[in-house]
């Protein structure tokens, strides 16, 4: 899962706080889905398939905002040929105890494996499933915050098959030196549930991850995740090289690590030079992937160089609904985190005395036709930030302080409504779903910063962004905008780095051949000025 010791998903099972377990469920094996054919051997005038190919797999996710979390462990991938011959990719199960975590890949990319792949033309691929869980978030009618996580577990004694669906596009030839391949979990179409919160405990759901695997060509100067480019890579340095500018990153999906390099053109933020490394220090960054599979750090921004714990998520709520509390603080959806210490799913953070900062990954803030400003007066619920703390645990019933607080660029999926131009930018009205988080938290009373039209955002494209849709950008159109979202006096606007074609609302009715029935269990957290929680973790029953 996208999440360490301190994991969103982990501490719900495990944290003392909650008091609540995850039973051992069930295995997923996968289908084999075929598409495409070819003839024996390579085309006269084609590559010549002989040896092997360094092939590096990507993670990636095509989503919109109805689910926060999607996480799935991989046992295995498998290629098969147009001759019938299999090959395997790996044989260890990768990523953690509860998998890899898909929502914040959503249009992005994340290095999973590189192996050696024998040259030929592919026409199917298996991917067999060791346990997945799904979670989304929403308001409880009459106050209070629901999540719901939704899971199979790993236990092959009490678990029925479920499918898993690879498509293939094509079929994909591999060729020359190195290749990338990208596997993106089409979310919508890979989990249903009957509702995020039922007050009756009745809940209906399942789980079929469906893939698509395509090829990728990686670009010795990407600028998107189809040619290379990894961004908003978040980690531990555990190791500096003694000779050279490389470290090793843990990730807070531990206890997976990389190893980094530095170049001569690499951007540093929050330190001077390479030399300002250390070991124990949170990175976020960009990096460029290269033919072996390795990483070059583009961007190095180190947000809060003494922080021991680091949480990256949504805003859920800016200051708690009672009058009277100590300072204002804000309460967070842990997506990924990472240090000293585990928490909860959300948790409430102190902000009177935090530093807030912007991400450097968009550097065009200057040009923009607004004010791009992120404080604590324009805090916003649905908002994605990047957290560091000295301390993340709550003492004597006072908040923990978030040190820093640093706006991240995130994934809004919306309609365009209408379009202008306003500068150097054309301005795209964009209107989001219902269950987006910006009109689903947003609208909570009580709050210091309420917004205009919680349900709508301007969306600002320049020259610079990057254009992956293949829908047209106009009224009618549904996409995927990526960016920095600002609350400018009560209106969102976003500063767009890419448009992906976006994923239309589905319904939550899982189908009656692939229902799970699950055991509830509600955990609620209540304390002297503090917003009423809820979870709610669904899981099989034996």
């Amino acid at each position: 899962m996208y999440a360490t010791s301190s994991s969103a998903f982990s501490s719900l099972s495990l944290s003392s706080r909650f008091s609540t377990s995850l039973m051992p469920l069930v295995v997923i094996v996968a289908a084999v889905i075929t598409t495409g054919c070819g003839s024996g051997g390579s085309s006269p005038g084609g590559p010549k398939l002989s040896g092997n190919t360094s092939v590096t797999v990507v993670l990636s996710s095509t989503a919109n905002a109805q689910l926060s979390q999607f996480g799935i462990g991989f046992a295995n991938i498998a290629l098969t040929s147009q001759s019938g011959k299999t090959v395997t990719l790996f044989t260890t199960p990768q990523g953690t105890e509860l998998g890899s975590e898909f929502i914040h890949v959503n249009g992005g990319a994340n290095p999973f494996v590189t192996v050696s792949v024998p040259q030929d033309i592919y026409t199917a691929a298996t991917v067999e499933v060791d346990q997945s869980y799904f979670a989304c978030v929403t308001l409880v009618p009459g106050g209070g915050i629901d999540t719901s996580s939704f899971a199979y577990g790993s236990n092959p004694n009490n678990a029925p098959q479920t499918n898993v669906t690879v498509n293939l596009p094509s079929p994909i030839t591999v060729t020359g030196d190195s290749m990338g391949l990208s596997l993106d979990l089409q979310v919508a179409q890979s989990a249903t549930y009957s509702s995020c919160y039922d007050p009756n405990g009745h809940y209906a759901w399942s789980i079929q991850p469906t893939f698509n695997l395509t090829p990728l060509i990686f670009s010795s100067r990407p600028t998107n995740a189809r040619n290379g480019k990894v961004t908003q890579l978040e980690g531990q340095i555990t190791a500096i090289a003694t000779s050279g500018s490389s470290f090793t990153l843990s990730l807070p999906e531990g206890p997976r690590t990389l190893s980094i390099s530095a170049a001569g053109n690499t951007a540093y933020q929050g330190i001077g030079s390479f030399s300002g490394l250390a070991v124990g220090m949170f990175l976020d960054m960009d990096a460029a992937m290269q033919p072996d599979g390795s990483l070059i750090a583009s961007r190095i921004a180190v947000e809060d160089p003494s922080a021991v714990d680091m949480l990256k998520g949504s805003v859920l709520v800016v200051s708690p609904f009672e009058p009277a509390i100590p300072e204002p603080s804000a309460i967070f959806f842990n997506e990924a985190s990472q240090g000293a210490e585990s928490i909860p799913i959300f948790w409430p953070f102190g902000i009177s005395s935090s530093l807030f900062q912007i991400s450097g990954e968009i550097q065009n803030l200057q040009s923009l036709p607004f004010v791009a400003a992120f404080n604590s007066s324009n805090l916003v619920a649905g908002q994605r930030v990047y957290l560091s703390s000295q301390s993340m645990q709550i003492n004597a019933g006072v908040d923990p302080v978030a040190t820093t607080i640093t706006l991240m660029p995130q994934t809004i999926n919306g309609t365009v409504v209408a379009s202008a131009t306003s500068g150097n930018f054309a301005d795209y009205t964009v209107s989001l779903a219902s269950y987006d988080l910006f009109p689903t938290f947003a609208v909570q009373p009580g709050q210091k910063t309420l917004l205009t039209n919680p349900s709508q955002v301007e969306v600002y494209v320049d020259s610079k962004t990057q254009m992956l849709n293949t829908l047209a950008l106009a009224s009618g159109s549904t996409l995927r905008f990526y960016g920095l979202v600002f609350n400018d006096n009560g209106t969102l606007r976003m500063d767009c780095a890419q448009v992906n074609d976006g994923v239309t609302a589905t319904s939550q009715s899982p189908a009656s051949d692939h229902v799970t029935v699950g055991q509830v269990r509600t955990v609620r957290r209540a304390g002297p000025g503090k917003l009423p929680q809820m979870t709610t973790i669904v899981t099989r029953l034996r």
